[in-house]
């Protein structure tokens, strides 16, 4: 099944900074693998909006949410509400010779659509997938999901239908009678990445921390 290029809508194509807009779904693909935490966001039925920070992972062409079948919000996900699924990547900060040319490096993603609810059978697999994303090489380690965990938790997917993709990679852009300012202008790029790892205090075992643990990157 092909799906539509990001910005291929009235709802989604870049109308601010058009030159930033990305229209390959490689692109699309490519921002929502390297993030970690998306932003979703819901109206409640007395209009009031909410935005909810969640894990995910990419299956294809569709985005994969967890939460709790206690949260109001995502009980509404669940029955069909409308969201505005978002990712972005922080890569650097442009400093430009003014203040309204100063900007930022980033990687954003938008996915527009309604939720639909993970069948029971397929619940564990998609679970999986998002421990795999967020945890990779830790799944064959772990016991196998509860059925009480189970049955707490909704696994939802957002199809990657509607989309939007902006990436912001530029040196600073000042205007031409700012050249001559006798100030630095330029990039201050931002990396992130992982820590040495810290043993929980209650690990009952001399047991050093496992070597997939080193290969995760950001």
């Amino acid at each position: 099944m092909s799906h539509p290029n990001p910005g291929s809508t009235p709802r989604t194509r870049v109308r601010r900074l058009p030159e930033k807009a990305a229209q390959d779904r490689a692109a699309l693909h490519a921002v929502l693998d390297a993030g970690l935490v998306a932003h979703v966001a819901i109206t409640t039925e007395d209009g009031r909006p909410f935005v909810l920070p969640v894990a995910y992972a990419r299956d294809g062409e569709r985005v994969l949410i967890h939460g709790s079948t206690g949260s109001r919000l995502f009980r509404g996900l669940a029955a069909g509400a409308p969201t505005c699924l978002t990712v972005t990547l922080l890569d650097g900060v442009v400093v430009a010779r003014s203040a309204f040319e100063s900007s930022m490096h980033y990687r954003s993603a938008m996915v527009l659509g309604a939720c639909t609810v993970v069948p029971e059978q397929d619940k564990a697999t998609a679970l999986d997938l998002i421990t795999d994303r967020l945890l990779p090489g830790r799944r064959d380690e772990l016991r196998p999901h509860r059925p009480k965990e189970l049955a707490a938790t909704l696994v939802l997917a957002l199809t990657l239908d509607e989309t939007s993709v902006k990436i912001s990679d530029s040196p600073p852009d000042d205007e031409d009678d700012d050249l001559d300012t006798p100030i630095w202008a330029g990039v201050v790029p931002i990396t992130e990445h992982f820590g040495e790892p810290v043993s929980a205090p209650d690990l009952r075992f001399d047991i050093a921390p496992p070597h997939y643990l080193r290969t995760w990157t950001r």
